[in-house]
């Protein structure tokens, strides 16, 4: 696979670079910028553009607004050796995610679990780059946050609950890749919506319902609309238990109280909540690559339907986009280089590289 001609590549290290900058200019400290940067780029590396740079300008008006700090550090409150919170004290989600299962990983690392709850944080961005950091560190991981509303309960027809990703990961075996699942409750993210409306672009049916309940192929419409849950009132429970544990549990907003990354007129107060296990507490670390291999073969080479080429294991094809834009690049249209490169204009920084 290869990427549109007409698109604009950009490399890795390029676009970390720039979202440094911006955010080091609209005074975010340092390590705090990396963070962040870092959970954007990994998005759109593996493919997830909606959750990646072009967030940027929504964060830095967000901050210009007022009702995200960007000099806040989350603080952290140990509740028992197993059991944490952090207190994200209304600055970017990605550094409260990232000490969150930081924290956690250390207490599995001695206990074989690790549990911490966020309160008073921001969008943190694609859970997968938060799955990946207890992958990476050889953790099995659940990654729970809740979101500003967009779904409707089922039944109803306005927006109370967020599109608030699932996810969830393990280390693979030597002959094997990571499972890394990180899905919306609904058919579609909500970040894809507005990425179509930035490049201009159609939306499929079934994706959401406009302000009247009707269905629509226009973005704008969309969003003033609501999303649809998949499978109707099951991706409508998985929302609801996204916000018991995230929002409720935590002491954040919940119930339709959590403030958007578009929504300008006060703070997010979004919650997560996160879980590192090690995955060698039953057994020994040998035979669960052992059985991750079998697992992972037995997947892919399963018979296929009519159609299907390959069989792919949960978060393999990000894995594959992600090798593949490492080598070309990351693709975006014109408009979004645009749009970046004004808010480097207005912080005096130093506009995005494109790869020649």
């Amino acid at each position: 696979m290869t990427e549109k001609p007409d698109q604009v590549l950009v490399g890795r290290e390029e676009a970390k670079a720039f979202v440094v900058a911006l955010l080091e200019a609209s005074g975010v400290s340092k390590r705090n910028a990396d963070i962040v940067a870092e959970g954007l780029v990994q998005a759109d590396l593996r493919g997830v553009e909606s959750h990646g740079i072009n967030r940027i300008p929504s964060y830095l008006a967000r901050i210009r607004n007022g009702v995200l700090d960007p000099r806040a550090e989350p603080a952290l409150k140990q509740v028992t050796p197993v059991v944490a919170q952090v207190d994200g004290n209304n600055g970017f989600g990605f550094p409260a995610a990232h000490l969150a299962m930081e924290t956690a990983i250390s207490m599995a690392q001695t206990f074989g679990i690790g549990m911490v709850s966020v309160k008073h944080s921001n969008h943190f961005g694609m859970s997968a780059w938060i799955v990946r950091q207890a992958v990476d560190a050889g953790m099995m991981s659940l990654v729970f946050t809740n979101s500003s509303p967009a779904l409707p309960v089922w039944g109803g027809k306005s927006q109370l609950m967020g599109v608030s990703p699932i996810a969830c990961g393990a280390p693979g075996g030597d002959n094997s890749i990571p499972f890394i699942l990180d899905m919306a409750p609904s058919v579609a993210a909500r970040g894809k919506i507005h990425k179509a409306l930035r490049r201009g672009e159609k939306i499929p049916e079934g994706w959401a319902l406009d302000e009247e309940g009707k269905p629509t192929d226009d973005p704008e419409s969309a969003l003033k609309g609501v999303m649809l849950p998949m499978g109707g009132p099951k991706g409508s429970a998985l929302a609801i238990m996204m916000d018991v544990f995230s929002g409720v549990f935590s002491g954040s907003a919940f119930a339709g109280g959590v403030t958007g990354p578009y929504d300008m007129s006060k703070p997010g107060d979004v919650g997560h909540f996160i879980v590192a296990l090690k995955p060698d507490l039953f057994m020994s670390l040998d035979e669960f690559k052992q059985r991750m291999d079998v697992f992972y073969h037995r997947v892919v080479e399963s018979d296929k339907m009519a159609g299907v080429e390959r069989i792919y294991f949960p978060g393999e094809i990000e894995q594959r986009t992600e090798e593949r834009r490492l080598k070309d690049g990351i693709p975006f249209v014109q408009a979004e280089i645009d749009a970046l490169n004004a808010e480097a204009e207005r912080l005096g920084a130093a506009k995005i590289q494109q790869m020649l």
